[in-house]
């Protein structure tokens, strides 16, 4: 079992920058693909971000196109996913989610992934 822990949430003004972590417990999960999505208040959760399980494949929302930026780095475990320029329309409980899948597809439906992160909450204020 895979456990998801994300951090790195927080309050920021519009302009600001945020790094989200998301860490795999008990394991690494270097064999994973892994995606962020986020949920605003009375919206559907939506993908924002994926990598493939080597980093070498990467997709974005085109609402965050140039702004964010996800990464890894396999041997030290963490997904990454830094954000600048944020807009208030950002604000959203951000979730990272992963499943076992050696492939260069990056998968954009919430329903293909396996593992899901708690969520961590971040408000870009105007």
């Amino acid at each position: 079992q895979v456990q998801l822990v994300e951090s790195g949430g927080g309050l920021v003004q519009a302009g600001g920058s945020l790094r989200l972590s998301c860490a795999a417990s008990g394991r690494t999960f270097s064999d994973y693909a892994v995606g962020w999505f986020r949920q605003a208040p009375g919206k559907e959760r939506e993908f924002v971000a994926g990598i493939n399980w080597t980093g070498s494949t990467i997709r974005y929302a085109d609402s965050v196109k140039g702004r964010f930026t996800i990464s890894r780095d396999n041997a030290k475990n963490p997904v990454f996913l830094q954000m600048n320029s944020l807009k208030p329309e950002d604000t959203a409980i951000y979730y990272c989610a992963a499943r076992p899948f050696r492939s260069s597809v990056i998968m954009v439906s919430e329903k293909e992934y396996n593992y899901w992160g708690q969520g961590t909450q971040v408000t870009v204020s105007s």
